[in-house]
């Protein structure tokens, strides 16, 4: 049997309050958060392209968050976007400006020394990439061997996690390459990508030990103003669809895998009680 650790996107919202928080002290949220989560999804440093040093962590706050959680408890990283960015935003005068630490062994190598202080309670570092475009990556297969590469030159061992928003490109081979190389893939439902159980079912033979599965829901910005940016209440609820996910992640689990569930609010509204409800049916 493998195990489910349950989790949220973030964890810095106070009207969780009474749902995960006893107060509005959001020092104590991480603390709080802990007793009740196995993991959660760190995304704060990912946003780094363009910012000096790459937005490379604070030693202090990386010592702050390993002392909030308890030994057993596990961060999945989303690495910097300056790592998964081929480009800048912005256009020079007509043509994409590259970017120099796109695939950048010596950023990747700076910032897991960043994060030595929590090192033991990683359990995911998390490279999202965005969809590939053939002006920004030629084919999928240009793009797996600028990973072959990156993967020789950064420290072994780790708990590696690659997220791709090419529907095209979760293929037989693309799984088939994480596997060989432990790497776990991050499946997220929502946005233009297919559904998380058919895909699962069509590879599940070639997963390898290791998945993650993000919930993120379609429509961010309707979602943020149903909220009003209180996450406290389920505001568009996938019945159906959590149904077949609470289905798809036990069946990994009993096969043995490690199935990382990052719930993000704005998939249903709250993700504290979206994991209540897949835990319902998990259980």
């Amino acid at each position: 049997m493998g195990t489910i650790l349950f989790g949220t996107c973030s964890w810095k919202y106070p009207s969780w309050r009474d749902l995960v928080y006893s107060n509005i002290d959001q020092d104590s949220f991480l603390a709080e958060y802990a007793q009740q989560y196995d993991m959660v999804e760190i995304d704060q440093w990912f946003w780094s392209l363009g910012k000096r040093s790459a937005g490379l962590p604070k030693h202090d706050t990386v010592v702050q968050y390993g002392a909030a959680t308890p030994e057993t408890f596990k961060f999945t990283i989303k690495c910097p976007n300056a790592l998964t960015r081929p480009f800048h935003d912005k256009e020079s005068q007509g043509t994409l400006r590259p970017n120099e630490f796109f695939l950048d062994p010596s950023l990747m190598h700076a910032f897991i020394a960043s994060l030595e202080p929590m090192r033991p309670k990683i359990g995911l570092l998390m490279f999202q990439f965005g969809y590939l475009n053939k002006r920004s990556m030629e084919n999928q297969t240009v793009f797996m061997r600028r990973l072959d590469r990156f993967f020789q030159e950064i420290p072994q061992g780790l708990p590696y996690a690659i997220e791709l928003r090419n529907p095209a490109w979760l293929d037989g081979d693309w799984f088939s390459w994480l596997a060989k190389r432990h790497i776990a893939p991050v499946l997220i439902q929502g946005y233009w990508m297919d559904d998380i159980s058919q895909t699962i079912e069509r590879y599940e033979q070639l997963i390898g030990e290791t998945v993650s599965v993000r919930l993120h829901g379609e429509d961010r910005e309707e979602m943020e103003t149903e909220s009003g940016g209180q996450w406290n209440r389920i505001i568009n609820p996938r019945d159906r669809e959590l149904t077949h996910i609470a289905h798809t992640i036990t069946t990994m689990a009993e096969r043995g895998r490690t199935v990382f569930v990052q719930v993000n609010n704005h998939y249903e509204g709250s993700a504290p009680l979206t994991i209540e409800r897949l835990r319902s049916l998990v259980h």
